[in-house]
């Protein structure tokens, strides 16, 4: 089963919590903080793997998420990280975050990989908070949350060279005849309806990928028929070897059929336009197609257009092997990875998303008799505090005070008692804190 497109859902692991811990060693009274940080989170990281050629996995499993960092320890110790979970990918996926529509990451050489989702941070220990004031804090984090996100998976196939053209024009046929795959061909429009590829092997000791991609149809750019499904593999072909069929079956016009073709390329991805291309005249051994091609390169050079032409009949294999020769050379002049998109420059190996800094600011509504505090990193300092103990708290509370949060509530109106709320919190304003 073919499949090019899946929508899953990833989350980094979360962070183990800090531990509040005091040595309780023999002979060594009033020992001192001994709680250990928490462990990182895994990441979940999607690699390349050659091996694969679908996403037809990510039909059956579509959840993926990374084990969670160990709980601090005693004497100081640091609980276990998370080991990363990897998610293999076939080359040539490129990953976009669903709700931004941003690409994270275009992968398409064995072995690269991008961490989509980050595991959190361990939380801190209680001998993290010791100071000269407060020599044994009551005080630890708890781990910081996972990054979780939907992501959708497009993969487009990795060819050398693409067979376009309108459907039943032979494409199918040239590829059964020219390698060992065996496409599903038949007397009728949109048989192919999945990429097929196969190793096209020239004779002289060089061979080349070659992809027959399903026909596409006046439209295709808008997404009429399964056009985006269909343009998507054009991208990255290095050559295309469009296919018109010169016997003009069913009273269609070659010359007119090459141009919607060409045109409906060029709408999807106006940078195609300038990939190399070559014309194969199909189906010669029909009584017609002779005159028609002569008037087929008359009309090119009425519209000054220069491609090459290369007429065979893939039935009775009639100019096949000139044909690969040319398609091989072209192959070979040009470089081996061209990018239709330009994606941000990634390492050889990994790419590395780095951490914003915090931002301290925050907003405050009020809604009825509730006053809201709006702050992203306000929120995420209540789910890293742990308020079972007295010093976290004053801890969580000092800090809101040195924000300026107190003095703004107070200049909104806010009294001792009232309700303060911050994300799914609730706190009481307390004017003695």
């Amino acid at each position: 089963m073919f499949v090019d497109k899946a929508k899953v859902f990833v989350k980094g692991g979360d962070g183990g919590d800090g531990l509040v811990a005091f040595r309780r060693e023999k002979y060594v009274p009033d020992g001192g903080p001994a709680g250990g940080d928490g462990g990182n989170g895994g990441d979940v990281v999607f690699r390349v793997d050659e091996g694969l050629r679908t996403l037809v996995d990510f039909r059956y499993q579509k959840h993926f998420k990374a084990d969670r960092g160990e709980k601090g320890r005693n004497k100081s110790q640091h609980g276990a990280n998370a080991e990363d979970m990897i998610v293999r990918i076939p080359p040539g996926t490129t990953i976009i975050d669903d709700d931004s529509q941003m690409v994270i990451a275009d992968l398409t050489r064995h072995g690269q990989e991008v961490v989509v989702a980050k595991g959190g941070r361990g939380g801190r220990g209680n001998t993290r908070f010791v100071t000269q004031r407060m020599t044994a804090p009551e005080i630890a984090e708890n781990g910081e949350e996972g990054e979780e996100r939907w992501v959708v998976l497009e993969m487009k196939v990795l060819a050398d060279v693409g067979l376009v053209g309108f459907p039943s024009v032979g494409k199918s046929t040239l590829l059964s005849v020219v390698s060992a795959a065996k496409p599903k061909i038949a007397a009728y429009h949109f048989t192919t309806l999945t990429p097929n590829l196969g190793v096209v092997d020239v004779g002289d000791g060089r061979s080349f990928v070659m992809a027959d991609l399903p026909g596409l149809i006046e439209g295709a750019h808008q997404g009429v028929g399964l056009g985006h499904e269909f343009l998507r593999h054009i991208e990255r072909t290095r050559v295309l070897v469009h296919v018109v069929d010169m016997s003009a079956a069913d009273g269609r016009d070659p010359y007119d059929d090459f141009l919607k073709i060409n045109e409906e390329i060029k709408l999807y991805n106006a940078k195609l336009e300038n990939r190399p291309q070559i014309i194969v005249a199909n189906k010669m051994d029909m009584p017609e197609s002779e005159d028609n091609l002569a008037l087929f390169k008359e009309q090119l050079a009425a519209e000054g257009k220069d491609y090459g032409i290369y007429p065979i009949s893939a039935l009775t294999h009639e100019g096949v092997k000139e044909l690969l020769y040319k398609i091989s050379d072209i192959v070979e002049s040009i470089p081996p990875a061209p990018e239709v998109e330009a994606v941000a420059e990634q390492e050889e190996r990994k790419v590395y998303r780095f951490e914003k800094e915090e931002d301290n600011e925050f907003s405050i509504r009020r809604v009825n008799e509730t006053f809201v505090i709006d702050s992203p990193s306000i929120e995420k300092l209540i789910k890293r505090t742990n308020f079972s103990t007295p010093d976290s708290v004053a801890r969580f509370a000092r800090i809101l005070r040195n924000m300026g949060v107190d003095n703004e509530l107070r200049k909104r109106g806010a009294v001792h008692g009232q309700t303060i709320q911050i994300g799914d919190f609730e706190f009481e304003f307390d004017e003695k804190s």
